[in-house]
């Protein structure tokens, strides 16, 4: 089978961008709509629905975590909602920030609900939505 090492379970967490003013811009503007936003969500939730492989074997989406401004400009850093994001790990009733010591003699993570992941919505900056998806 192999000399490949594998990890049995991990979670990875990506972020991304859609720039509204370049794709609106009059004469450089990509033409990207509403459409084509809309698309790329569902594109991300499955995207490894239909591209199964022995490297990513069971490998997909669990949630689309979704920030939408009011301004074409943006209503606020993306970095600031980013850190809104937390992700925790779960054992017997414990929760602990991912890569705390508090963790170290906890078994490895093995499903999905060995995870939780949270919204920080208090005092969310005006004009910006949170949109949760999966």
């Amino acid at each position: 089978m192999g000399r490949k090492h594998i990890v049995p379970y991990g979670l990875y967490r990506a972020h991304g961008f859609v720039s509204a003013p370049l794709a609106s811009h009059s004469t450089k503007g990509t033409g990207f709509s509403e459409d084509d936003l809309e698309l790329l969500w569902e594109a991300l939730g499955n995207m490894f629905d239909h591209d199964r492989s022995a490297a990513r074997g069971e490998m997909a989406t669990r949630k689309l975590i979704l920030f939408r401004h009011d301004s074409a400009l943006g209503n606020a850093q993306a970095q600031s909602l980013f850190d809104r994001v937390k992700t925790w790990r779960v054992h017997e009733g414990a929760r602990q920030h991912v890569g705390s010591r508090a963790t170290d003699n906890w078994p490895p993570a093995r499903h999905w609900s060995d995870y939780a992941v949270t919204i920080d919505r208090e005092g969310l900056p005006a004009g910006v939505e949170v949109i949760e998806r999966i």
